[in-house]
Formats: structure tokens, C-alpha cells, sequence
């Protein structure tokens, strides 16, 4: 029968598309037998009737495709045999001669030569090894710990990479030179058991760049175990340093990884490329795009390391501490200065020049010294993308995460905190949050989950966001817990919001058994409790059926902040100017009290509680008639509240002073400064005041 030259154009397309899909296939990947399954049922569509040989040969394939068990590597074999094949018997059809002999069907290999996944690299346990070397210099082993601290974590980003683009030469390159430093500087430092894994893992990643091995879930979990054997070593080292038990030795499963190394370089080489068609035809057609994980982000040049013109150096952070500390002090003495009695009478017009340029030159030291604790949080949302890899295949999920604005800074002090409590959202997202893939499917959502972490900067904070395309919170579920378990009664009041804000209870939990991820009850409490540690807010969104959002909201700097000066009785107080809404001095018929919520103000048509500083901090003397006084209406989240005080008097940076031991903790402050008169201001914690329980006071009675 006469081909039709449409139908031969068509199957030639087609065929040069499969050779592109099969030289990226991915033996573990369902998304790829999707897309090459679609593609031979094009392929039979296109051929039809016209030629019964080529026909039945593209059934089979199809049938190969659809058999289960995914797309495995004998199969990705098969279909580089039959591929070949099937463009020259395009070819034959388009001209009409014979068919070339199809390929043979390959037999089943015997089972004895499967090779068996090695077992998993056990963390705990292992060899004893001596951290310190005799005669070692601290001071270069100090140098040793901070350069792989940057090398370890170029690895494990690269390796996450390699792990959905296993052919990325850029990225593998940069994985394998940074074990190829590591293993020379741990050989310049007599360190022999880290040098003689690293040359192991060395091999490995060679061997992957040469293309004997594929970099596979076997490969990849090696190599992650390597990597975390040497974060061992190196904060081991650092302790040992700093005095900590120095000179004992430590058990690293170095030998367990070594022998898992040899085992894979010892498996048959795979080929993991197709060769392409040599036709003379037109430029195929891009593979079709398939929904794909989202990918992490290819490790980045180490900080301190110059990438252009400019560059960088390490400064010991007591250092840097020291310097911003001093200009903290320069900021309070200048506000003093321009303050002082002496110099406001002043007339001077060349004085109130130099005072003016002394404070422009204060206000940009200050604005440069702070822009020297900012750092980008990418490093923080990074090391969650391991995280994720690894409670999804603790839990048997499918669970893809998506970063966005790794570019965000904010105040070093805070991405040291921010961490734990990170992680512990991000293990609630995937422990409670994403369905199990079955369930997932059966509600008509894709099998794998996605959890979103976003930071960006919204006024004078850092927003950070997780949110889940999960099952969402049951808030009569939670509500049945949380009385189950006496953190509320059955008579208590609650808004869905407040529902919601009991998963944050001490002792609450809603798994069902404990496990190495939940159900003890602690965790969510922690996360509040460091966040507001951090002078920050979390608040809860969630959808039963559709997913969960927690939004993060942290000061952009725990150092300096810009306060509302207000006068209670004799006493100053600040508070923080971005939990400032408005202030007012309120009309009579705007103060009410209600039974059972105390005294409230109409602020804009809503009624929000009042709260009487001068009461709640026990000073006398304060104003006792709201409408005498001035209300400051402050927010923390979705909640305000009124703070009733005497007067406003005035604006001023100030620098945060801790309380320090000596003074018992007392909820409603957040710290002192040093006020421009000299005089010490508390500063008041707005988000315990808001959260605080509305009652009645004597004034509001009388």
C-alpha cells in the first residue's frame, strides 16, 4: 500500500520525539512512561491500517508501556532496540521496499544477576574516629570547619539537584569539586578518615560524569549520607575547638558508606543516553511538557567567595556585634545631645547646621552598620528542601516543595532562630497536611502533594508563608481534642479562628499513634513560643479539603526599632510604630462596657476591647477618663486592641536593650531602651497585650 506523506512526516516526528524522551527517561519516573506512552499512541494513530508489520510492532510497544511497574530500565533498553528499528521501517514504507527484520525480543535475565539495593547507610553507630589530629593549629582547623560548612552545603543543594536532573554536567561538576576540596584540605590537615571517604565519593561522582553509573535513588541517598557524615565531623570539630570534651573520638559509619560506594560502581554500567536518529528531516518537535516536581535551585557560589569586581571577607561575629553595639550607643548619645536643653534654646544657625549633618551622618552609619547583619534566608528555605526529601520517603509520600524568595534578608540574629521553627512546619505540612497519594487521587487531586515556601517583605516585617494543598484543618476535630484533653470545656466560646489557634496548646495533637514525627504534643506550642520570642506573629488559614496556610510575620531587626513615645502617669513607654493602627482621644458615647468583654471603643463602626495601661501596669496617678486620655489602637494579626494612656509624646529610633536576668520575666514587654532625655522606656509587647482577656476594671464600673 502507498504511504501517505502526511502519515510518514507524522510517524518520522514522532519517532525522533521518543528518541529525545528516551534519552532523559528516568527508570523511576512515572511522568516519563506517561509521556512515552502518549507518544507511541500517536505513532499508532499515525500509522493506522497502512502497513500491518509496523502496526502489530507499535501494539507491542504500546503494551510494553502499558504493562505495570512503571517505566524500569529493561524497558527504557527495549524501546532503544525498537526505536531504531521503526525509522528504518518508516523509511522502507515511505519507498516502498521491505522491512528490516525486527528486533529480537529480549529473554528475562535470571534472577541470580538482579543486583539487590544496598542497604540503607546507617547514621548512628560505626567506626570510632579521632576528631582532632595530633599537633593540629586551631586556628587552621578553624579555618578547615568554616570552609566546609560552605562546601556541605554546595553538596547537598547540588546533590537534591542531581537527583531530578541526574545529566546536569554543571551541577555535577560543582558537587564533584567540592568533595575533590574537601578530601584535599582534610589531606593538608593528616584528617585520613574524612579524606578517605571523600576520595570514595569522589569515584562515585566520576564515575557519573564519565557515564558509567546513574546517579539513581541508591546513588543519591550515599551520597547525602556522606555529606551528613562530614557535617558530623566538622561540628564535632568545632566543639572540640571550643573546649568541649576535647580529644574524644566519635562513631561515623564510614566503612558502611565505603562498602555501599564499591557496591554501586561494581553494578553493570547502564546506558543512560539514546542515540538520536541521523535523518535529514526537519528539526523535531519539543518533548511534551509533563507536570514535573518542582526542582531546587542549583547550589550558588559559596558566600565570601568574590564573584565580580568587588568581594567579601569573614569577620568574627563578636566583632561585628561590637561595631553595631557602638553605634547603637552613637545613635542614643546624639538623640541626647539633640535633646539637651542647651541646645534646643540655641539660635546658632552654623549649629543647627553641624547638628543637622551630625545626624544625617548617624542616621546612614546606622542604616549601613544594620545592612551588615542582613543576610539572604535562602540559606534557611534551602536546607528544607532536604528535609522534605527526607519525611516523604519517611512517611511514603509524594510531596513536591516550592521555594520562593530565597532572596529576602533580614537580621542574622532572626535566621538563627528562624530555623527550628521552620521545621517543625514544615514536618506538620507533610505529617498532617498531604494525603497519602490514594487518597489524594480519590479526592480527585494529583498524587503528589505540594507544600509552598515563600518569604517576602511586607512594611518594616519579613513574611514568611507555608502553605499545603493538603486535606486542611477539621476545626471540629480539633475542638473534640482539645476538650478531650482539658485544654478548653464544652461551655467555652470560641470563634473558628480561635478553633483554629488551639493547635497551638501545649500538649496538643491530633495524630492518632506516636511516631518519630508526631503525636507527643509538642512542636506547634514551640513554634509560637520562638516566634514571639522574635517579637513576631503566626496566624492560620486553612480550607477542610484543600490545604492549610501559616503566615509568619518577624521585625525585619531585633536591634533598632522605631517607637511610639507615650506618657503613663510619670513613666515613659514605647511602642513598636508598625503595631501602631491609629490614635484618638475618644467621645463619650464611644466607650461602652459589655458584660462578659469589659469596656470596648467603637473604632471605625467595630468595637475593640480597651485596655487602661495605667491600671494594668500599676501606676498611680494615670488618666482614669478615656475621654481625658489618648487611645492607641495596636494590632497583632487579625486582633486589636485599644492601649488607653495619657498623652503621645513624640517619635524616636531607639535600640533594644534586653532586660537581662536580674529582672523576672513579665508578659507585656519586649525590652527597654534608653530614651533622648537619658531616662529609661519599656518597651511594650503589643502582641501579649492584644492577646490578653478582656475584664472589666474598677473605672469601668463606677
Amino acid at each position: 500500500m502507498t504511504a501517505d506523506p502526511a502519515n510518514v512526516a507524522a510517524a518520522r516526528n514522532l519517532l525522533q520525539r521518543i528518541a529525545l524522551e528516551l534519552a532523559f527517561a528516568d527508570p523511576r519516573g512515572t511522568s516519563d512512561a506517561a509521556a512515552l506512552r502518549d507518544l507511541v499512541q500517536q505513532l499508532a494513530n499515525a500509522v493506522g491500517a497502512a502497513d500491518p508489520a509496523i502496526a502489530e510492532s507499535v501494539r507491542q510497544m504500546l503494551d510494553v508501556l502499558s504493562a505495570p511497574g512503571g517505566l524500569a530500565a529493561d524497558t527504557i533498553a527495549r524501546c532503544n532496540d525498537w526505536q531504531p528499528w521503526a525509522v528504518e521501517a518508516v523509511t522502507a514504507w515511505e519507498r516502498g521496499q521491505p522491512l528490516p527484520p525486527p528486533p529480537a525480543t529480549p529473554t528475562p535475565a535470571p534472577a541470580a544477576v538482579v543486583q539487590p539495593r544496598p542497604r540503607p547507610v546507617p547514621l548512628t553507630g560505626g567506626e570510632p574516629v579521632q576528631v582532632l589530629p595530633k599537633g593540629h593549629d586551631p586556628e587552621i582547623m578553624r579555618m578547615f570547619c568554616e570552609e566546609s560548612t560552605d562546601l556541605l552545603r554546595d553538596i547537598e543543594q547540588g546533590v537534591l539537584v542531581l537527583e531530578t536532573r541526574p545529566d546536569d554536567p554543571d551541577t555535577l561538576a560543582t558537587v564533584f569539586r567540592a568533595f575533590h576540596t574537601f578530601k584535599g584540605n582534610a589531606g593538608m590537615l593528616s584528617l585520613a578518615t574524612p579524606q578517605k571517604l571523600a576520595h570514595e565519593l569522589e569515584s562515585l561522582l566520576d564515575a557519573a560524569r564519565r557515564g558509567t553509573l546513574l546517579l539513581d535513588r541508591d546513588a543519591i541517598d550515599v551520597i547525602l549520607g556522606g555529606a551528613d557524615t562530614f557535617s558530623r565531623f566538622v561540628t564535632e570539630t568545632s566543639a572540640q575547638l571550643d573546649g568541649v570534651e576535647t580529644g574524644r573520638s566519635i562513631l561515623l559509619p564510614v566503612n558502611g558508606i565505603v562498602e555501599r560506594v564499591r557496591s554501586l560502581l561494581a553494578r553493570k554500567p547502564a546506558s543512560a543516553v539514546a542515540t538520536l536518529p541521523a535523518t535529514p528531516q526537519a528539526e523535531p518537535s519539543p518533548p511534551p511538557v509533563s507536570a514535573a516536581p518542582a526542582r531546587p535551585a542549583a547550589p550558588k557560589a559559596p558566600a565570601g567567595r568574590p564573584a565580580s569586581a568587588g568581594g567579601s571577607i569573614r569577620v568574627d561575629t563578636t566583632k561585628l556585634d561590637g561595631l553595631i553595639d557602638l553605634v547603637g550607643e552613637l545613635v542614643i548619645a546624639q538623640s541626647m545631645v539633640m535633646q539637651h536643653g542647651g541646645i534646643t534654646a540655641a539660635v546658632d544657625e552654623q549649629l543647627a547646621r553641624a547638628l543637622g549633618q551630625l545626624r544625617g551622618i548617624t542616621k546612614d552609619l546606622q542604616r549601613t552598620t544594620m545592612a551588615l547583619r542582613m543576610v539572604p534566608i535562602g540559606g534557611v528555605l534551602q536546607k528544607m528542601v532536604r528535609l522534605v526529601r527526607d519525611v516523604s520517603g519517611q512517611l511514603g509520600k509524594e510531596i513536591t516543595l516550592v521555594i520562593d524568595g530565597e532572596e529576602t534578608e533580614l537580621d542574622r540574629t532572626v535566621i538563627e532562630e528562624i530555623g527550628d521553627p521552620l521545621v517543625h512546619m514544615i514536618r506538620n505540612s507533610a505529617d498532617h497536611g498531604i494525603e497519602p497519594a490514594a487518597e489524594r487521587v480519590a479526592a480527585g487531586k494529583p498524587p503528589a502533594g505540594t507544600i509552598t515556601l515563600q518569604a517576602f517583605h511586607q512594611g518594616g516585617f519579613v513574611v514568611v508563608r507555608i502553605s499545603d494543598d493538603g486535606r486542611g484543618l477539621d476545626p471540629a476535630r480539633i475542638r473534640a481534642t482539645a476538650e478531650a484533653r482539658g485544654i478548653v470545656s464544652r461551655s467555652t466560646p470560641l470563634e473558628p479562628r480561635e478553633v483554629l489557634e488551639l493547635i497551638f496548646a501545649p500538649g496538643f495533637s491530633t495524630a492518632a499513634a506516636v511516631t518519630d514525627l508526631s503525636g507527643r504534643g509538642v512542636g506547634m506550642d514551640v513554634v509560637r513560643r520562638n516566634i514571639e520570642r522574635l517579637r513576631g506573629k503566626i496566624e492560620i488559614e486553612s480550607t477542610p479539603g484543600r490545604g492549610t496556610t501559616f503566615t509568619i510575620s518577624i521585625p525585619l531587626t531585633l536591634a533598632i526599632i522605631e517607637g511610639l513615645l507615650v506618657a503613663v502617669g510619670d513613666q515613659r513607654y514605647v511602642i513598636p510604630t508598625l503595631s501602631v493602627v491609629e490614635s484618638f482621644r475618644p467621645r463619650a458615647h464611644e466607650v461602652s462596657v459589655v458584660h462578659g468583654r469589659g469596656e470596648l471603643v467603637t473604632v471605625r463602626g467595630r468595637q475593640v476591647p480597651l485596655l487602661r495601661l495605667g491600671p494594668h501596669l500599676g501606676i498611680s496617678g494615670a488618666v482614669a477618663d478615656p475621654t481625658r486620655g489618648i487611645v492607641v489602637v495596636v494590632e497583632s494579626g487579625s486582633d486589636s486592641r485599644c492601649l488607653l494612656v495619657d498623652d503621645l509624646v513624640g517619635r524616636q529610633e531607639v535600640v533594644i536593650k534586653s532586660l537581662g536576668e536580674m529582672f523576672p520575666p513579665r508578659a507585656g514587654f519586649a525590652g527597654a531602651a534608653i530614651l533622648g532625655d537619658g531616662r529609661v522606656g519599656l518597651i511594650l509587647d503589643t502582641n501579649a497585650l492584644v492577646r490578653l482577656k478582656p475584664r472589666p476594671t474598677p473605672e469601668a464600673a463606677a
